[in-house]
């Protein structure tokens, strides 16, 4: 049984390592903040959950689990928050997103050129 959790534990933490360093490779790699703060909060949010988890296989049912569990929680409520946080100040200081597509502008363009919308 020990040798099932260590095993168990381990993969978690080599999966919350290998998540984390993705996460890493995405802020690098990303061309804008906003798609900086999804890979951030999203896979960061993700890696830390495994490493957590496999923490608290690793210390056993003790009171570091459930310390543990506490920090996990809190990292879950936080980290969205702070990812919300910062792209509204991003908003704010004028930074527009980066769209592949504008479908906004591309339907004004439709409807000016047909004429469509206007007001009698």
């Amino acid at each position: 049984m020990t040798l099932a959790v260590d095993i168990a534990s381990w993969v978690l933490i080599v999966l919350g390592s290998f998540f984390t360093v993705v996460g890493a490779f995405g802020l690098v790699r990303m061309p804008e903040v906003f798609t900086r703060m999804h890979a951030a909060s999203v896979i960061e949010t993700l890696g830390a959950g495994f490493l957590i988890f496999g923490m608290c296989l690793q210390a056993g049912f003790t009171l570091v689990t459930l310390k543990l569990l506490f920090i996990l929680a809190l990292f879950f409520f936080f980290a969205p928050v702070v990812t919300h946080a910062l792209a509204r100040a991003v908003l704010h200081a004028g930074i527009e997103p980066k769209l592949a597509e504008d479908r906004r502008a591309a339907a004004k363009q439709r409807l000016a050129a047909s004429g469509e919308g206007r007001q009698p």
